[in-house]
């Protein structure tokens, strides 16, 4: 449906996207994520035609668009901010493309009704724009986006005004809208838990160029390097040396700053190779008795534990470093202490990078 090809664009003398290249389905949802300044918005701009590129194209279902004006491509954006006209009326605030474009007013009070109905906002059609609630402008913006049926809906964080809550059942929606309608979307976020909960693919960006593109799934298990590891969710890194590598049992082992860790390889390595081995804290087990199993069981002392319901977060101190830990369910198995001594079991299939 969209394909971008060598996207390059410069502000002065800062390139800020450095060729960027990208194909997106049609009926897919991709998220542009990455800390701040590191080109998402400006692609998205680009993409809806706000923002000129210095070189590249922009191709929308077959057709060269990047010569286009915003309103000539069949693209439409919802920005952070909602655009929305306050002197308006929902309704009007709706249809008010619909009117530009000349439809005939029986035809545009059927589509702002249908629109209505979609987002879930039934009889609120003559309320002004500044007696709804920060969901409901949100949920307007994306209807008027929605009201000439554009091929791709661009979304720029438009939840970033929302309190958590809300932000959250908004994300819900927007998603179960996207799959209703089956339409391309875009949607850029801060966010990196929003990102991993609400896409198809993402697109990791980082100083203009894509660092990994991935189902959040696969960026979260086998991030391509640390900065993605690092981004997407808390992790620890452990520098490590490959001692043992056993090919027939699909085994390695990596000797740490905290002893020697076996793990299964997902990649070819050798004998003497630098490792970063990636271990996320969900995945470590504590326990205050030694488990059976010896295999990458290491004592350590809590340094600082925080309960927060649900979850119980903890730091411990093994051998000097420190490593953070996530253990659900803290009921079942207690709450640990400040300076206890436990034991911690990490598992054999942890991600494993070459070290830099």
């Amino acid at each position: 449906m969209l394909i971008l090809e060598d996207i390059h664009k410069f502000y002065d003398n800062n390139e800020v996207l450095k060729g960027i290249t990208l194909d997106i389905k049609k009926g897919e949802l991709v998220t542009f994520v990455g800390p701040s300044g590191c080109g998402k918005t400006t692609l998205l701009r680009i993409i809806g035609g706000f923002t000129p590129l210095d070189s590249g194209r922009v191709i929308l279902d077959n057709q060269k668009i990047d010569h286009l004006p915003p309103n000539l491509r069949d693209t439409r954006i919802c920005f952070q901010n909602y655009a929305l006209f306050p002197h308006m009326t929902v309704s009007e605030n709706i249809s008010y493309g619909l009117k530009i474009k000349k439809w005939k007013k029986n035809k545009i009070d059927e589509r702002v009704e249908e629109l209505l109905k979609l987002v879930k906002l039934e009889g609120l059609g003559e309320r002004m724009i500044d007696k709804l609630s920060g969901g409901q402008q949100q949920r307007v913006a994306v209807a008027r986006a929605l009201s000439l049926e554009p091929k791709v809906l661009l979304l720029d964080e438009p939840l970033s005004n929302l309190d958590a809550n809300l932000r959250l059942i908004m994300r819900g929606e927007i998603r179960k809208l996207q799959e209703r309608l089956k339409i391309t979307t875009i949607f850029v976020t801060h966010d990196q838990f929003e990102a991993m909960s609400i896409s198809d693919r993402i697109v990791v960006l980082r100083d203009g160029e894509i660092q990994q593109i991935g189902p959040p799934i696969e960026i979260y298990e086998h991030p391509t390097n640390e900065f993605i590891a690092a981004f997407v969710g808390y992790v620890n890194f452990l520098d490590g040396v490959v001692d043992i590598l056993d090919i027939g049992l699909n085994r390695a082992i990596a000797s740490t700053p905290i002893g020697k860790i076996q793990f299964v390889p997902e990649r070819s390595f050798s004998a003497g190779e630098k490792v970063k081995l990636v271990i996320r804290p969900e995945t470590i087990e504590l326990s205050r008795s030694e488990p059976a199993t010896k295999l990458n069981v290491f004592q350590g002392n809590v340094e600082i534990g925080m309960y927060v319901g649900s979850l119980a977060k903890y730091t411990v101190q093994v051998m000097g470093e420190k490593i953070i830990i996530d253990q659900s369910n803290p009921r079942e198995t207690g709450v640990f202490k400040t300076n206890e001594k436990i034991y911690l079991s990490i598992p054999e299939n942890i991600h494993v990078l070459m070290r830099q």
